[in-house]
């Protein structure tokens, strides 16, 4: 793990979906499975992600039903996290996933590729 601080990153991405549908593929386990990684387990407060052989641990550190889910990895410092926020604009009733991510600076632009990809992920997954 590397001792040079991380920089927060913020995103957000337009997802032509409902609050309801998109807090589901961010939050549970078959939603994640979908976009995000090949497979998701949940223990506890514990969810547990899968890519081929490699396996990462994140604790949820906050979950707002409808709203937004917040997750630690195990192995990263205290005050880094990854959120997934959904905002729906009260007017246009347009919804939007912010992602809130902690990147390596000198990996910032293959960081930033790598959640527009996910999130076109996301956006198949959810036909939108």
């Amino acid at each position: 793990m590397t001792t040079q601080k991380k920089k927060k990153i913020r995103l957000e991405f337009e997802i032509k979906a409902s609050p309801a549908m998109l807090y589901n593929s961010i939050s549970s386990p078959s939603g994640l499975a979908g976009w995000f990684a090949d497979d998701v387990d949940i223990y506890n407060n514990l969810y547990k992600f899968k890519w081929n052989k490699d396996e990462q641990i994140a604790e949820v550190l906050k979950k707002t039903a409808g709203k937004c889910i917040k997750f630690k990895w195990k192995d990263s410092k205290p005050d880094e996290y990854f959120e997934f926020e959904i905002i729906q604009d009260e007017l246009t009733d347009d919804v939007a996933l912010v992602v809130t991510d902690f990147v390596d600076v000198a990996d910032e632009a293959n960081s930033i590729q790598l959640w527009e990809s996910q999130i076109h992920e996301l956006k198949t997954s959810l036909g939108a």
